[in-house]
């Protein structure tokens, strides 16, 4: 069993940046993959960021490449996304979660999640 606590979330204005960190209890944070998902008012959740237990691998969704950087500190048994040029688009409540298992884009595929950190961005 893991915990996910996510930090790091505001106000912002376009072009702007932020750091979300999720920081995770337990003493097995480095075998989880782990991934960042974002929800609009009104919108389904959507995949942003993956990154591999190991921190060997990472995916993103197309509309963040370029812009997002998922990484993660195992000692610290914390993962972290850089947003750059933020878009009012990314408005969103970003949560992160953690997959035991398999390295996935699906959010059903995470079994652990935290409380949401809400992001806005401002035109």
């Amino acid at each position: 069993q893991v915990q996910l606590v996510e930090s790091g979330g505001g106000l912002v204005q376009a072009g702007g940046s932020l750091r979300l960190s999720c920081a995770a209890s337990g003493r097995t944070f480095s075998s989880y993959h782990m991934g960042w998902f974002r929800q609009a008012p009104g919108k389904e959740r959507e995949f942003v960021a993956t990154i591999r237990s190991n921190g060997g691998s990472t995916y993103y969704q197309d509309s963040v490449k370029g812009r997002f950087t998922i990484s993660r500190d195992n000692a610290k048994n914390t993962v972290y996304l850089q947003m750059n040029s933020l878009e009012p688009e990314d408005t969103a409540v970003y949560y992160c979660s953690a997959s035991p298992r398999t390295w996935t884009l699906s959010a059903g595929g995470y079994d652990y999640w935290g409380q949401g950190t809400q992001v806005t961005v401002s035109s």
